[in-house]
């Protein structure tokens, strides 16, 4: 961390320090104007895990059965945070018995005799509104039985750190945490008794972050799609809240929801699932369609790339494909690598993924989460098409951004009787290896066959040179890549056909076949699946075509089809957890 960036993390633990020390002499709320109802939705599973004392937090599992949320042993920043945020509090909600009441009820009296004036990681503008949120919400579990005083301190805390937002949301980091800090300041001016003044100057903070952070296209500087789903569902409760109050929201607000929910149509494969790009996983089971229903926006959106994806359907197949440039400066903290990569399901099935996001692994899955070589593209071996570059300073902590990335990519649509696809290419191998990656996929109208093609070339004469050196360098042997396609870890995938073809087999029954031209060689490797929520990284494979370009353009042809002996049609009746 540089000095600018020290004194700066440091004036802001300061000044949040001081608000909330300031904000404890507050006048407290005496209730509610009127009874808040649950919005967000929890976990089942989880909140069974935390009655039980199992507690999995930022990729780490304390088991410690007899020892409250708070009395755990201090692991990490992002496992302090994730605690302090509260959104733990939705599963605990979701299981419902006596049990996670009672971890609610206790945990949360603990927070307020521990930190209510003013101490601890929680006082941040990002966790602030993220916990305002929850405690709202979910004030029936908090405050059934519960004795006046326990009840007088929760109101008290409420207005506390509903004055603590209205002095530091600017300072929460532009993007989700903002707009949950704004949401919550919302929530709580609505829901409280005397809080009322500060929900005008909320709703307009929020019109204009609504303006300044979502394009016209529905998307947001970080392109991750998940996080796009977790804005989406603020403002949807933001104007909800509004509405029951009688009160409107801005235009801005509103137009942004319109705008968002087609684009969140397009991200979603065809069962359900969001593509996983730039650190987003596939989003909370039903989130998705709770968040569309609750808008009420019908649209959607017909041509052209959503958030920078390219979307293709035929029959029950959904194929995404990243084709922009991936972001950059701050909202690269969580970026991929992974220009031109792509998703396909098949019914309820994913078949092809990337890896996925390993943030909740440690900072090695990380990083390794965040390479080419961990989506379903071509990579240079031993080079990414955008690499990590300068560190910065995101919501106090210090985060890697991307440095070299793509910064031309182009993109065509194709469309042929009986098939469209799309033909896009990208500049991240230029400066290394003067090569231009070129790849076109085509999906059939029925959904049973995709043609691909991968192309390595070297365009302009001062490309040429630059491949020239870069053959150079390699002693004339060529440049090695590889063409992967990461597979579901619920895919049975084998060598078939003599090693010439690989046979991979879903769930549902369908059987999947991808073959090559021959210029390339097949195999069948190990590979990762990062998945959000679970305590260990799930083993799975990945198809690899390797190769080496000696000539200034280098061309592999792939086709993914269904066996001739699967049907267009699949009852599919195997869930998760019956298998």
């Amino acid at each position: 961390m540089n000095n600018l960036d020290y004194w700066s993390a440091r004036g802001m633990r300061w000044m949040n320090r001081w608000h909330a020390l300031r904000s404890a002499r507050a006048r407290p709320a005496t209730g509610f104007v009127s009874q808040p109802e649950p919005r967000t939705i929890g976990s089942f599973a989880k909140g069974r895990q935390l009655s039980a004392g199992n507690f999995l937090f930022a990729g780490t599992l304390v088991v410690e059965p007899d020892k409250s949320i708070w009395q755990l042993p201090d692991i990490d920043p992002q496992f302090e945070e994730e605690i302090q945020g509260f959104m733990w509090l939705d599963d605990l909600a979701a299981t419902g018995d006596m049990a996670a009441r009672e971890r609610a009820q206790n945990w949360l009296t603990e927070w307020i005799e521990r930190y209510g004036r003013g101490h601890g990681a929680g006082w941040t503008p990002d966790l602030t509104g993220r916990r305002l949120v929850r405690w709202i919400n979910h004030a029936i579990l908090l405050l059934n039985g519960q004795p006046r005083d326990m009840s007088l301190a929760y109101y008290s805390s409420l207005a506390q750190q509903t004055i603590f937002l209205s002095k530091r949301w600017q300072a929460a980091s532009a993007g989700l945490p903002r707009f949950e800090a704004l949401t919550g300041l919302i929530y709580a001016g609505l829901a409280l008794t005397g809080m009322d003044a500060y929900v005008d100057p909320a709703i307009k903070a929020l019109a204009r972050e609504c303006r300044e952070q979502i394009d016209a296209e529905g998307g947001i500087p970080t392109r991750n799609p998940e996080e796009l789903l977790e804005v989406f569902t603020l403002l949807n409760w933001a104007a909800t809240a509004l509405a029951e109050a009688g009160k409107l929201a801005g235009p801005d607000h509103l137009q942004a929801i319109g705008r968002i929910a087609p684009t969140l149509r397009m991200l979603r494969h065809s069962d359900g699932g969001l593509a996983r790009f730039h650190g987003g996983g596939r989003g909370t089971e039903g989130r998705l369609d709770h968040a569309l229903a609750t808008s009420g926006v019908k649209s959607v959106t017909t041509d052209g790339l959503s958030m920078g994806y390219a979307r293709l359907q035929g029959g029950r197949t959904s194929v995404i494909l990243d084709a922009a440039k991936p972001p950059v400066g701050v909202s690269s903290y969580n970026a991929h690598a992974s220009t031109l990569a792509f998703e396909l399901t098949s019914g309820r099935r994913p078949l092809i993924v990337s890896c996925g996001s390993g943030t909740s692994f440690g900072s090695d899955w990380f990083r390794a989460g965040r390479a080419t070589a961990s989506h379903s593209t071509l990579a240079i071996d031993g080079f990414s098409s955008a690499r990590l570059g300068r560190k910065g300073l995101i919501g106090g902590h210090e985060r890697e951004l991307l440095g070299e990335a793509p910064t031309n990519v182009r993109v065509q649509s194709l469309a042929d009787e009986g098939s469209h696809g799309i033909v896009v290419g990208h500049d991240g191998y230029l400066p290394t290896h003067g090569l231009t990656h070129i790849r076109q996929i085509e999906l059939a109208a029925n959904g049973r066959a995709i043609a691909g093609e991968d192309t390595l070339a070297a365009i302009e004469t001062s490309d040429e040179r630059l491949f020239d050196k870069a053959q150079d360098r390699l002693h004339l042997q060529g440049i090695p890549f590889k063409i992967r396609f990461h597979l579901h870890p619920d895919v049975d995938a084998d060598l078939d056909m003599g090693g010439t073809a690989i046979s991979m087999a879903l769930k549902s029954g369908e059987i999947w076949v991808l073959r090559h031209d021959g210029a390339a060689k097949l195999s069948l490797e190990p590979s990762v699946f990062l998945e959000k929520g679970r305590l260990k990284v799930r083993a799975t494979k990945q198809v690899v075509l390797s190769a080496s370009a000696l000539e200034y353009a280098t061309r592999i042809r792939w086709t993914l089809a269904k066996a001739r002996e699967t049907p267009d049609t699949v009852r599919d009746l195997v869930r998760e957890g019956n298998v």
